[in-house]
């Protein structure tokens, strides 16, 4: 159609203490499981936590969950060289944002010592484009 413009939005609240007890219960395989090599480099306990809110909006947006379909490590949550936080879709939540006409994202992260949240905007023809989604 055209002129059809596509809009998605996700948004995760993450409870940091239960998050710590994850990682403290199921250690080093649930990191690997759940994050890649490079959004784990200089991160902490609390960035960890919004990157895990993140990756459960963009699941969200995409209209999956965490599934089969999108893998936790099919989302990417990286900074950029100015700090902002971006995303980089791989495998199937690739796809699923290609089939779902999703060309871009913005993505907004925040958290206190108790929450993590992040809220996430897929976007696609005819919306501006705020990050371009890797394939």
């Amino acid at each position: 159609m055209e002129g059809h413009r596509t809009i998605v939005t996700g948004v995760d609240l993450v409870d940091v203490a239960r998050f710590t007890a994850m990682i403290e219960q199921r250690g080093e395989p649930f990191l690997s499981e759940v994050f890649t090599e490079k959004e784990r480099e200089n991160t902490g306990t609390l960035s960890l936590a919004a990157r895990f809110a993140a990756k459960e909006a963009v699941a969200k947006a995409l209209g999956t969950g965490i599934s089969a379909e999108v893998g936790w490590r099919a989302i990417e949550v990286v900074r950029e060289a100015s700090g902002a936080p971006s995303l980089r879709l791989l495998d199937g939540a690739a796809r699923r944002a290609r089939a779902l006409g999703l060309t871009s994202w913005s993505i907004s992260l925040s958290h206190t010592r108790d929450a993590a949240v992040a809220f996430v905007i897929g976007a696609g023809p005819g919306v501006p484009t705020v990050v371009e989604v890797s394939a």
